[in-house]
């Protein structure tokens, strides 16, 4: 079967930005602020193309309640919370202070400050305690890979019927169809994704963009 993908390049992206949902300011300095700063880190940072198509998956759902796991400098926060409806809100889950404070003058600058709640600490203990008001109509998970499973369970758990979890990394840069690839950050993104595709408890699709993006749909 011939495959009608195409290869990804620093053009193409640049044209997949130019034919989406515009970026602010805000985001475009958030982007270069992360790169400049953050060294080596500066990786873990959303992929340009993940942004505007999260912004619209939000927008799609018409989310009022959403939750992400892992914020690194703010950047899918900032995605995430421009997507929500007049009165939605965001809690954001991450253990550091440090990079999220980054984050924190961005959402203030895009106007988006008032709609995320940041909560720190370790995300097995802090998002296990945490009940929202009601239920997660949307979900970002892109923390620590040995975290998902739970950081999963616990967030389906919390998610209404037809809301949408989106976990990233979840190709880890086509490793996990390598067989000859071992590694144990792969073998834990292919036992992740190997459970959500079997789960009947959602509706999963695996997407070719960025880093790869798990969607799971509660039924």
């Amino acid at each position: 079967m011939a495959y009608k993908g195409i290869e990804v390049t620093d053009g193409l992206i640049d044209y997949l930005l130019a034919h989406s949902l515009p970026r602010s300011d805000a985001h475009q300095d958030l982007v270069r602020v992360t790169w400049d700063t953050m060294g080596d880190r500066a990786g873990m940072q959303i992929s340009p193309e993940q942004g505007p198509f999260l912004t619209l998956l939000v927008r799609l759902v018409g989310v009022r309640t959403a939750v992400e796991v892992g914020t690194f400098t703010g950047l899918s926060a900032l995605c995430i919370a421009e997507g929500l409806a007049d009165d939605g809100r965001l809690t954001c889950f991450d253990i550091s202070e440090e990079f999220t404070s980054v984050g924190r003058r961005h959402w203030e600058r895009a106007g988006v400050s008032d709609r995320i709640d940041l909560i720190i600490g370790p995300a097995s203990d802090t998002l296990a305690a945490f009940s929202p008001p009601e239920p997660i109509d949307f979900a970002f998970i892109d923390a620590d890979k040995g975290g998902y499973r739970t950081y999963y369970e616990r967030i389906l758990e919390l998610t209404r019927p037809g809301g949408l979890i989106v976990v990233d990394n979840a190709l880890w840069g086509g490793a996990v169809a390598d067989p000859l690839s071992e590694r144990p950050q792969v073998e834990v993104i292919r036992d992740f994704n190997d459970a959500v595709a079997a789960d009947d408890r959602v509706d999963a699709t695996l997407l070719n963009v960025g880093d790869g993006l798990m969607l799971a749909r509660k039924r």
